[in-house]
């Protein structure tokens, strides 16, 4: 038996004939946190719905903690605290008396309702809001009431679909490290557009363009991909570049608009100490050498285009 906390299986949804989203599979364990990421449109909002079994799939299934979330919609949904785009908030209720709902609403036993509200307050840093109306607090706090009701009824697996938008810069370093907490002792699948914020929190990272999935590994994957085999040198008297494809491990050299230089190396090669050596014993005057990295913004683009280059024919071939 696997310990997964979500199956996903070749989740597909049909509207009208399209796809919005296409054979999308991934497993989660207890612990961690994955970050689903993509443009808006993408097929992230209709992807956390069938997770969470607000909609049902064309194809494909979802298992809660081996639970089948069509089979056993009950079972299933009782294991899952979900936060939607849209909070679920009665603003017109003190924060103390929407958790005291949530907690019911969640099937929490009314011995424990009590400890319940306060744990999840301690938790999400709402103690000193408990008697206020939600209408009158913070968007921030506002969105902190919406997690405390995702994990009141202490689920496995918490799902928050764009947990940060509209949030000031505070705010959102705030929520982020929310999220971070709560991933400790909870399975956490949060859906976004913000690259950095996938960096940030999550360990494993999954991107979607088109309803299909472009990208699915471990963040640290994602950071070497952003890294790649490149370097940036300064040099005061810079060769051309056949003089450095001279150096063992090199493939590449072009000269930046800056007057930096790019080189670009083998799999498996390491010439930062020879260009140094190189460069000292020809008088190059380097002044800087350092890891050419990629942004998350440029890696995102890369992976989308490749997707866009395989044809359906391709693609089934």
């Amino acid at each position: 038996m696997n310990n997964f906390t979500v199956e996903a299986i070749e989740l597909t949804r049909l509207y009208g004939g399209r796809e919005a989203v296409s054979n999308v599979s991934f497993t989660l364990s207890k612990g961690e946190v994955l970050g689903f990421l993509g443009p808006n449109g993408a097929g992230k909002s209709t992807t956390m719905k069938m997770l969470t079994g607000n909609l049902a799939p064309s194809n494909g299934s979802v298992k809660i903690c081996g639970i089948d979330i069509m089979e056993n919609p009950k079972e299933a949904k009782a294991l899952i605290g979900y936060l939607p785009e849209m909070r679920p908030l009665y603003k017109e209720l003190t924060v103390d008396e929407y958790l005291t709902m949530a907690a019911r609403l969640h099937r929490v036993s009314s011995k424990y309702i009590k400890s319940a509200v306060e744990t999840a307050k301690e938790r999400c840093g709402l103690g000193h809001m408990s008697k206020r109306l939600i209408e009158n607090l913070s968007n921030g706090y506002q969105q902190r009431v919406g997690i405390a009701q995702a994990i009141i009824h202490r689920p496995m697996v918490v799902i928050l679909d764009e947990p940060t938008v509209g949030l000031d810069p505070i705010q959102i370093r705030d929520i982020r490290a929310l999220i971070r907490e709560v991933g400790g002792e909870h399975s956490v699948i949060i859906s976004t557009h913000i690259l950095p914020e996938v960096e940030m929190v999550c360990d494993q990272v999954q991107i979607i363009d088109k309803g299909r999935l472009v990208f699915n590994g471990s963040i640290d994957v994602l950071k070497r991909q952003r890294i790649g085999n490149k370097l940036l040198i300064g040099l005061h008297h810079a060769p051309k570049a056949d003089e450095l494809l001279k150096i063992n491990g090199v493939s590449e050299a072009e000269v930046l608009p800056s007057g930096l230089m790019r080189v670009r190396f083998e799999d498996g090669a390491a010439p930062a100490e020879a260009i140094v050596q190189t460069a000292v014993q020809q008088g190059w005057g380097l002044y800087q050498i350092a890891p050419d990295q990629t942004s998350l913004e440029d890696v995102f683009m890369q992976l989308t285009y490749q997707e866009q280059l395989i044809s359906p024919e391709q693609s089934t071939a």
